[in-house]
């Protein structure tokens, strides 16, 4: 069965965009990429929010063809476009997308039958509001929490509308020079 995997990036309290969705105070580097990339390879679908995928689409399809493409953005470019991407939709329509595929209803059910696939692990970078949805029907396997040092003092928060205790393993944990720790649990 597979995994659903969640890549998030959080703040030291608990927020992971500011209350007009900023993500400004988010630190990113090369080491960061290299270390959420050794996971991306052991996944072969993706799933997104609708924000979240409008964001991925408007970069990733050309990112690895650009002429300061970097090594990250050229293997990630790769990744996303072969894989197929799944997005938690009300709006969206599936017209003239490419290897693309919406989930409008029963989400729980479809998630479900996702993860019972054939294959590699599903993985979800951010995409709060659907992160909401599936954490609250505790369909989310592992969690790797980028946590930045930073007090946002509002916004978005990482965990909301859960309504159950659940109990999660640390795995590992990585540092950055940053000042970002990453934290991996799962169930």
């Amino acid at each position: 069965m597979k995994k659903l995997v969640l890549f998030m990036h959080v703040s030291l309290d608990g927020f992971v965009a500011g209350p007009n969705g900023e993500m400004d105070w988010i630190k990113v580097d090369d080491e960061m990429f290299d270390y959420a990339g050794k996971q991306t390879d052991q996944s072969d679908t993706a799933l997104y929010g609708r924000v979240t995928y409008q964001m991925m689409e408007n970069y990733w399809p050309a990112a690895g063809e650009q002429p300061n493409a970097t090594k990250h953005d050229k293997q990630h470019s790769a990744w996303y476009n072969q894989v197929p991407k799944y997005v938690l939709s009300k709006t969206l329509k599936e017209e003239k997308l490419v290897n693309t595929f919406i989930i409008s209803d029963n989400v729980t059910d479809q998630v479900k039958q996702l993860k019972q696939g054939a294959g590699k692990d599903i993985v979800m970078f951010g995409s709060p509001s659907a992160a909401h949805t599936l954490m609250a029907e505790n369909l989310i396997d592992v969690y790797w929490l980028f946590v930045n040092p930073i007090l946002v003092g509002e916004g978005i928060p990482l965990f909301k509308k859960i309504n159950h205790k659940t109990n999660l393993n640390l795995l590992s944990t990585a540092t950055f020079p940053s000042g970002v720790v990453c934290l991996h649990y799962t169930l």
